[in-house]
């Protein structure tokens, strides 16, 4: 599964494990092609099945990923808490044998980790939920020193393809005047808003000094990503967020 897989390069503890799915390697057919790991985007339940069955399988997952119901929004779940259930953009666990994930295909996912990876956090950061505080929630619930938490932020649609109205520009500007060094106007009159710089302020002001990223753009890179704003009908890839077994 080397080619439907990026690793996250950052400097968690070694034992945690994090990275995301890419679009390659499944059984999907058009225009899910082909390891979609949604099964809320119109996908055949069995492919989608046999995907996430192989993801399990060649990852090593001590567990089935903690699949949530996302709706752009900040709810956190407490992946530990017994019949947890119900909507919910982010998910925090204490327990070695979670797996977070967050699906995505144009939003930002970010994983964190405490300093000695016994909390791990997962969060669905499109701009709704960022601007919404998402980051601030899933960060508090994980209930540890800020800075030294790490951070990862995965693939997502980069600044020169994110074009949004003045309405969102203005949510930021609201919360903090330096998000609008984010934004950038186009010949358009609207303005291309960059997700990771965003991320990345919420962070930062919060306290997280630890925070990575890949350079991957869901929207340019056709072959690897899924985007939904590119192709509308699509797949889903997955951010993935567990500890090992053993730290070996």
């Amino acid at each position: 599964m080397s080619n439907a897989f990026v690793a996250a390069d950052w400097n968690a503890p070694h034992a945690v494990r994090a990275g995301c799915t890419l679009r390659a390697g499944g059984s999907s057919k058009p225009p899910y092609a082909s390891f979609n790991l949604g099964d809320h985007v119109g996908d055949e339940a069995a492919a989608v099945s046999a995907n996430r069955a192989l993801l399990r399988e060649a990852l090593q997952l001590p567990s089935e990923p903690v699949w949530l119901q996302q709706v752009h929004g900040t709810a956190v779940l407490n992946a530990d808490a017994a019949g947890s259930a119900g909507p919910a953009d982010a998910a925090v666990t204490r327990q070695g044998d979670r797996v977070l994930a967050i699906l995505v295909a144009d939003c930002m996912p970010v994983l964190l980790a405490s300093a000695d990876g016994a909390v791990l956090g997962a969060a669905h950061a499109g701009w709704r939920g960022l601007a919404a505080g998402v980051l601030e929630v899933t960060v508090a619930a994980m209930n540890v020193e800020p800075r030294g938490i790490h951070a990862w932020l995965g693939p997502a649609i980069g600044a020169q393809h994110f074009e949004v109205g003045e309405e969102v520009r203005a949510a930021f500007i609201a919360h903090d005047a330096r998000a609008g060094a984010a934004f950038r106007a186009n010949a358009r009159g609207r303005w291309q808003c960059d997700l990771a710089l965003l991320a990345r302020q919420r962070l930062a002001a919060l306290g997280l000094a630890n925070v990575a990223a890949t350079e991957l753009c869901t929207f340019d890179d056709a072959t690897n990503c899924y985007s939904y704003r590119r192709d509308g009908r699509t797949g889903r890839m997955a951010a993935l967020l567990w500890r090992a077994a053993t730290a070996g």
